[in-house]
């Protein structure tokens, strides 16, 4: 693909939030860099628009949810010996997910994931970027590949910022990697259970819509430097930025942030918990058109009591995700939108009943499962098996960089591109597209694309 240079002087919207958006001598002299843009955008035709990825922080069992295994005892799969059929022949879950049951003709399960590692740092870095690890390059996750291709380097003009993390980055590694902190996720805060949802930077609770006002009246009758230099494109385009912010703050993209004007129903439906609610919020960002939003989930690292913490995590799951797809279904957004659901591993498919475990699982990059929904991605189908215990992947593995290549394709996005480097050199952002790296692949999608 060939690429192109995009001169850009932008001072972002998020970064003016960030910086306190005042003091315009301050903020121009130390947000003004130039953005160098290789292959924003390629002719690959896209089928999705934007990703909601589910993030299981700290590894979901595999055996306990999407990959069921009864036949091989109790050791194996606890008191969850029951899994219930869903409404495609052939395919079982976890009992504790009957409403994702009931629609498995919307999604599909991808028994075959493996990559090897049982480390989060490493595990969490290869699934989030589609990347193995490498000296001295720290490659971005796919949400800033996106803010990258399909955002900030594309011409986005949305006042929200194209990469959204609800409500804290993923914390393991640096999710933009070398294409730096612009691309960063902008993490919420907050929890979107609560009323007002105090979004950082937006929503700051006890402070009146007529109070923000007032602040801002205030603020530009001080701002002489700024009415001394109108007329200085530098300061016209701080302004612009200033007048962005504002309209995030108080405007209509505000209302993207207030869950309080859902039906009552429907946040029931979802779940009055910081998943459920999470997943109604990441549903309205899609449908202001931001990329890429991460819903980042803890609680999945289930050392100790796994099966008390999973019944609560796994209803909250199923509540969540089933009436996210449907609601996305409903509004003619499921089709453009991929939704995309697992952690950086499985968990070992013993049980480990001794004390103080008492029934918990280790860590387990050797098989585990993932969801994808939506955008291209055909329900109904599961893509690969694991063995009779769920210990070793049986047919077609599924390596993380066959999954992200994947979503690349159905965004549009030609995965054998590059990406800029600060020092203005360019690398690639899948291993698929780099000789030199040498990585085991099953293969893109293409039962379910």
């Amino acid at each position: 693909m060939n690429t192109k240079t995009d001169p850009s002087l932008a001072i972002t919207r998020r970064n003016a939030l960030q910086l306190g958006m005042f003091g315009a001598a301050g903020l121009m002299l130390s947000d003004l860099f130039t953005l160098k843009a290789a292959g924003a955008i390629n002719p690959l035709k896209a089928k999705a628009k934007s990703v909601i990825q589910v993030w299981l922080w700290g590894g979901p069992s595999h055996l306990d949810s999407f990959d069921p295994k009864p036949e091989a005892g109790y050791d194996y799969c606890g008191k969850f010996d029951k899994p219930i059929d869903t409404n495609v022949s052939g395919i079982r879950i976890g009992q504790t997910l009957p409403l994702l049951a009931k629609m498995a003709d919307k999604y599909s399960l991808l028994r075959g994931m493996t990559h090897g590692s049982n480390a989060h740092e490493i595990a969490s870095y290869m699934v989030m970027t589609g990347t193995k690890p490498v000296d001295g390059i720290v490659n971005p996750s796919v949400g800033a590949v996106l803010s990258f291709k399909k955002g900030y380097g594309a011409g986005y003009e949305g006042l929200i910022p194209p990469y959204v993390a609800l409500t804290k980055p993923q914390g393991r590694f640096s999710e933009a990697g070398y294409l730096g902190s612009k691309y960063q996720p902008f993490a919420t805060g907050g929890d979107p259970a609560k009323t007002p949802f105090t979004v950082e930077g937006v929503v700051a609770e006890g402070i009146t819509d007529t109070r923000q006002q007032g602040r801002r009246t205030l603020l530009e009758n001080l701002d002489t430097f700024a009415l001394a230099m109108e007329g200085n494109p530098l300061i016209d385009q701080m302004k612009k930025n200033k007048q962005d912010a504002y309209s995030l703050i108080l405007g209509k993209a505000r209302s993207t942030f207030d869950l309080s004007k859902e039906p009552e129903a429907l946040r029931t439906s979802y779940g009055k918990n910081t998943f459920g609610q999470s997943c109604l919020q990441a549903r309205k960002l899609v449908e202001a058109g931001v990329p890429f939003v991460t819903i980042n989930s803890p609680g999945w690292d289930t050392h100790k009591k796994g099966f008390e913490v999973l019944t609560q995590k796994l209803n909250e799951l199923d509540k969540g995700l089933s009436t996210l797809l449907q609601d996305l279904s409903s509004r003619g957004l499921l089709d453009s939108t991929i939704v995309w659901c697992g952690g950086e591993f499985g968990r070992t498919p013993k049980v480990d009943w001794e004390a103080p475990w008492n029934g918990g699982r280790g860590h387990y990059g050797k098989a585990f499962s993932h969801f994808v929904a939506g955008g291209g991605f055909r329900g109904g189908h599961v893509v690969g098996s694991t063995d009779l215990r769920g210990e070793e992947v049986a047919t077609r593995p599924i390596y993380p960089w066959d999954l992200t290549a994947s979503i690349y394709e159905l965004l549009g996005i030609d995965f054998n591109s590059k990406l800029p480097t600060p020092d203005g050199k360019t690398e690639f952002f899948s291993p698929l597209a780099d000789s030199s790296i040498k990585v085991q692949s099953g293969g893109l999608l293409r039962e379910i694309m």
